[in-house]
Parts: C-alpha cells; sequence; structure tokens
C-alpha cells in the first residue's frame, strides 16, 4: 500500500528492472483486468506496476466524489512513482486509465517515460458515455436496496482465477454509495488533456484503439494517436483482445516499451494501425 493524501491505495509490483510500466484499470474494475499483461511483461524483463485507484479494487473507497477526479487520480499515479523511487516511468492503462496517463503526462511530464493509451474516452465518446454512466448513477443513487442486495450476491460467489472475469464480479459486488461517488466525481471533472495540451506531450505513446463499441470510438483513439506528436496508432481486433487473446497485443507493447526505454526517438512513428 502507497498512502497519498491520507488514502491507502493498493499496489502489486510484477517483475525486475529499471525499465518500469505503471498500468491502470478501467472504471470500476481493478488491478486484476491487467494482471495477465503485467506478468506476460515481466516474462520479457519488465516491471510493471498495476494500481487500483480510489474507489477501486483493493485501494480506499472515499464516499465523496471529490475524490475521483481523473486529475487527483493522476496526482496520486506521480505520488506512487516518489513514494517507490522511480524518477520516470512509461504510464498506462485501459480506458479510464487511459485518461488518467495523458493526464500524468500533462500535469507531471518530467515523470513520463512514454504512454501506453488503450481504448481512450475522449471528445467522440461523449454522447455513449452519458448513455452509460448517468443511467448507472442514477441507479446507484435511486435503487440503491436493489443494487445493494445483487452487491451482496456477487460478494459471496468465488473467483474464477480469470481475471477480467473476475474484476467485473468485483464491480458487481460493490457498495452502490461507493460507486455513486466514482461516477460523479469522474463525470464532474476533466476527463483528459485539452487538445493543446495533448499536442504538448512530446514523449512516445502507443494508443491501442478498435472498431466495436461506442464508448471507445476508434476515432478518439485515431485522432489522439494523431495529435501526440509521437503518437503510434495499433488496431485491436476487439476490446477483449488483449484479456483473451493478447499474444499479439502484448508483442506490440513489449516492442513499444523497448524502444521507448532504450532509444524514445523510434518508439514513437506517427500513425500505423496494425
Amino acid at each position: 500500500m502507497v498512502e497519498s493524501d491520507g488514502l491507502q491505495l493498493y499496489y502489486e509490483i510484477h517483475g525486475h528492472g529499471p525499465r518500469v510500466m505503471v498500468f491502470m484499470h478501467g472504471i470500476l474494475m481493478d488491478s486484476n483486468m491487467n494482471r495477465r499483461l503485467a506478468t506476460d511483461l515481466a516474462a520479457q524483463g519488465f516491471k510493471v506496476i498495476l494500481l487500483d485507484l480510489p474507489g477501486h479494487g483493493l485501494s480506499d473507497k472515499p464516499k465523496r466524489a471529490s475524490y475521483h477526479r481523473m486529475d487527483t487520480y493522476a496526482h496520486h499515479v506521480v505520488v506512487l512513482l516518489d513514494h517507490l523511487g522511480i524518477d520516470k516511468a512509461v504510464i498506462g492503462g485501459v480506458s479510464l486509465g487511459g485518461n488518467v496517463s495523458l493526464l500524468v503526462a500533462a500535469q507531471a511530464p518530467e515523470r513520463v517515460q512514454g504512454l501506453v493509451i488503450e481504448m481512450p474516452v475522449l471528445e467522440w465518446a461523449v454522447p455513449a458515455a452519458a448513455i452509460t454512466f448517468i443511467p448507472m448513477l442514477l441507479a446507484v443513487h435511486f435503487a440503491r436496496p436493489v443494487v445493494r442486495t445483487t452487491a451482496s450476491l456477487f460478494r459471496r460467489l468465488p473467483r474464477t482465477g480469470i481475471g477480467a472475469l473476475d474484476s467485473g464480479m468485483n464491480t458487481l459486488s460493490s457498495d452502490p454509495v461507493e460507486t455513486a461517488a466514482v461516477l460523479h466525481g469522474i463525470l464532474a471533472g476533466p476527463i483528459a488533456p485539452t487538445v493543446d495540451q495533448r499536442a504538448a506531450v512530446r514523449v512516445p505513446a502507443l494508443v491501442i484503439g478498435h472498431q466495436i463499441d461506442r464508448l471507445h470510438p476508434f476515432h478518439d483513439a485515431e485522432q489522439l494517436a494523431k495529435r501526440l506528436p509521437n503518437g503510434r496508432l495499433v488496431q485491436a481486433k476487439s476490446m477483449l483482445e488483449l484479456r483473451i487473446s493478447p499474444e499479439r497485443l502484448t508483442d506490440e507493447i513489449a516492442l513499444f516499451l523497448d524502444e521507448a526505454w532504450d532509444d524514445p526517438s523510434q518508439a514513437g512513428r506517427g500513425l500505423q494501425v496494425g
């Protein structure tokens, strides 16, 4: 655990050595969803740190929305680096975690060696995000007894050992008051750096997008890769490829990490769709 602004935040470290990546989960998920990626990259010589953001996983779950702004989440990432004595790391994540990574690069560029952004949620995602999260927020507010009963049932179910599935089960086990605080805080605060701030991010960046769901439109990933001066785009076959058939994308990430640490000028090689 690391203490940041009075909160206890859970993290786990996979692998050893100076080539470090911090990787974060999606909204209401936890580190379980990225553990396979972390262990696979650790086997290739990287150190991968998985962080549960406030309100998620094994970290503290404050019930005030102000704790759950994405720019505040980004601050916690820098606190983690300080706690571990890490000067620079590649920062990355999926969905929420990817957006937080962009905010880390905007807030503390001197701490960022590179970015790995999977399924960013940016301008083109706004309608789908509203359709998805506002009803969820209303449900946890106004149907709290039903949600709490459902969560209690999911807490009793045994976990499967399959990271992404267990992460989803943990989501459904969450207390509705805690879930409401997360959703309210994220919706109330900034979700990403401005377009001008993104254009000022000079570190190499790998952006992973896919064509399937509206919450993570491929156009957002494509535009982000174009606007980041050293961005590179890789197209996933689906939103689940990195979780259920990860070999191709894991190899892409490992190649990017090699380049980001050994020769940063080659890690972001312009727009590339794979």
